[in-house]
């Protein structure tokens, strides 16, 4: 599985069928949405937060831990106005799921084999903490060219920034 679990659903029972069945496949499954661990990245620790969610501080908590790659299942209405934040905010680190019968897709095709050989190397250079300049530079692009491939690459991952396309290139890479 590429990316962890994310689950909006609206009610503990539909929580409890899907926590059971990422029990079953070997996700720790942890109460709250408050991240104590002191390593950033949680994608290798299987790790699956739950709870309710009432507010737009537990939104915020909830968002930070999928995109440190826990996995979430938060128990809050997706059609009223806080779960409709939730899952905008959750959509933007990938595919948010408001069934509980739904499972996330396992095949090989992940959003990095729709990554052209360009947009791989500007996001690995990016990631090294070099600028899209110096990226640019480095792949014989010029800075328009580099800004359009990422640009495009951002657009194959599903996200908004050239961060969250870093983010998400870096965290399917390692999977």
């Amino acid at each position: 599985m590429n990316d962890p679990p994310r689950y909006v659903v609206p009610s503990a029972t539909d929580a409890t069928s899907v926590l059971r069945r990422l029990a079953r496949d070997g996700w720790l499954t942890r109460e709250g949405f408050a991240v104590a661990e002191p390593s950033w990245d949680l994608a290798t620790a299987k790790l699956v937060l739950f709870g309710r969610v009432p507010d737009t501080e537990t939104v915020r908590l909830a968002v930070l831990a999928a995109a440190r790659g826990a996995g979430v299942v938060a128990i809050v209405d997706p059609t009223g106005e806080i779960g409709r934040a939730l899952v905008d905010d959750l959509s933007r680190l990938g595919p948010v799921y408001q069934d509980p019968d739904d499972e996330p897709e396992t095949d090989d095709e992940s959003a990095l084999s729709r990554l052209i050989p360009e947009q791989r190397a500007l996001l690995e250079r990016l990631a090294d903490g070099e600028t899209i300049a110096a990226a640019a530079a480095a792949e014989f692009l010029s800075l328009r060219t580099a800004n359009r491939r990422i640009a495009q690459a951002r657009e194959a991952l599903g996200v908004r920034t050239t961060r969250e396309a870093v983010l998400a290139y870096v965290r399917q890479r390692r999977s």
